[in-house]
């Protein structure tokens, strides 16, 4: 993990509003010089933000918040490259947006142009998840996700910033860029290989914020049934377990749930995979007695409980 990405990490908010969805309640936001008010109402994914300067409105600007499918192809390529890093590096919030949706486009239409500056513009759309004004980091975000399915694995090692800034935004406490965050981080999960991505997780499952770990919980239990009995091998199923047993006391539902379901998963994985029953021996270990040799006696009963309770839930429902 970097040390930018650490540092992040301790940049949480103090103090967190339980504020209602953006689009569907107006708020007033106020500008580093205190001179423009902002106030936003919604049409659909419409946003409309009036500012004002002593008291008179100086103009209307709209940012449409689109969905992937519905984005369409650039008209001209060469000069719309030529403008990403320029236009996210503005500082007219508006165009940094425009700029960001046609960071989408060329994610979705042509990946092959971004190559040589993906490094710069994966840091700019950090720089955009990082900005105060919600609609820059929302669309920030959801561009994030289009760049996860469109480079996969090819944009792991730019990845560590972009996921430290996602746990921390699906974390907080404004529910329409916690939920698109938490669009991204299943588009992450989804087109990042689990054997790429767990290593970066893992570190955060024992972030000091427990929301933080919670969503990286969730992440992590969703991504290890993506590994093969091959690769859940080479990166140690006893070091699953002990994950997955140690998130169960977890002080948060959600990672205690991520958990119970990360075990359900290994244990079918186990049944099922002869490779990971073997032993040098040749001897098969069963679940139980796997776990038994592998946790500490406390957290083996923990870890039975919630597997054959599962088990039974499955059965009874079959």
């Amino acid at each position: 993990m970097s040390e930018n990405a650490i540092r992040d990490l301790n940049l949480l908010p103090k103090s967190e509003s339980s504020s209602k969805d953006i689009i569907a309640k107006p708020y007033v936001e106020h500008s580093i010089e205190n001179v423009e008010d902002k106030q936003r109402t919604s049409m659909g994914s419409l946003v409309q933000v009036h500012s004002h300067v002593n008291g008179n409105e100086v103009g209307v600007a709209e940012v449409e918040y689109i969905e992937s499918e519905k984005l369409d192809d650039l008209e001209d390529v060469d000069k719309n490259l030529k403008m990403l890093v320029p236009g996210l590096e503005s500082k007219d919030w508006v165009l940094i947006c425009e700029t960001l949706n046609n960071v989408r486009r060329f994610s979705i239409y042509h990946k092959e142009a971004l190559q040589d500056i993906l490094e710069r513009v994966i840091s700019l759309v950090v720089k955009s998840l990082k900005n105060p004004r919600s609609a820059v980091c929302k669309t920030g975000i959801m561009t994030s996700a289009d760049i996860f399915k469109a480079f996969g694995d090819h944009n792991i090692d730019l990845l560590d910033p972009l996921l430290v800034q996602l746990l921390l935004k699906s974390s907080q406490d404004e529910r329409f860029v916690c939920e698109a965050a938490e669009k991204a981080l299943v588009a992450l999960t989804t087109w990042v290989s689990a054997v790429l991505l767990l290593p970066k997780l893992q570190p955060y499952l024992k972030n000091r914020n427990p929301r933080i770990r919670a969503k990286a919980s969730t992440c992590f239990s969703r991504s290890v049934p993506r590994l093969d009995a091959e690769e859940m091998k080479a990166y140690g199923i006893e070091k699953l377990i002990e994950i997955g047993a140690s998130q169960l006391s977890d002080q948060l539902p959600e990672s205690r749930k991520a958990a119970r379901a990360l075990l359900l998963d290994l244990q079918t994985a186990y049944d099922k995979s002869p490779v990971l029953a073997l032993e040098s021996d040749s001897q098969v270990q069963s679940w139980e007695q796997f776990c038994e040799l592998n946790l500490s006696k406390l957290r083996a009963q923990a870890v039975l409980r919630v597997t054959s309770v599962g088990h039974e839930g499955v059965v009874s429902g079959s």
